[in-house]
């Protein structure tokens, strides 16, 4: 089976990815745990499709170190570093 990712949200900034894997492990196997420094985000990779929803289902809007979380699937990471342009989204020189 293949693993899945879940987007954890609303974070307290001092919420660790220990706590974060022991409370996801409940529901089955933690692939992996990241936390975006300072951002209040993270994602976490759960074993399995299953384990995920299950994980999924049962934390979203729970409490979690003050906090009421969000839980949902990951989106699909995108290619490249979506900085194209400048600031007035035009790319190129500025002559008229």
């Amino acid at each position: 089976m293949q693993s899945a990712r879940l987007y954890v949200g609303n974070l307290n900034y001092d919420t660790s990815e220990e706590t974060l894997r022991k409370v996801f492990s409940q529901y089955g196997e933690v692939v992996s745990v990241n936390i975006i420094g300072r951002k209040g985000f993270g994602f976490v990779e759960m074993g399995n499709s299953e384990a995920a929803e299950k994980a999924k289902n049962s934390l979203n809007q729970t409490e979690l170190d003050g906090r009421t979380i969000r839980v949902d699937e990951a989106r699909p990471r995108r290619e490249g570093n979506n900085r194209g342009g400048n600031r007035f989204g035009r790319e190129g020189n500025f002559s008229r």
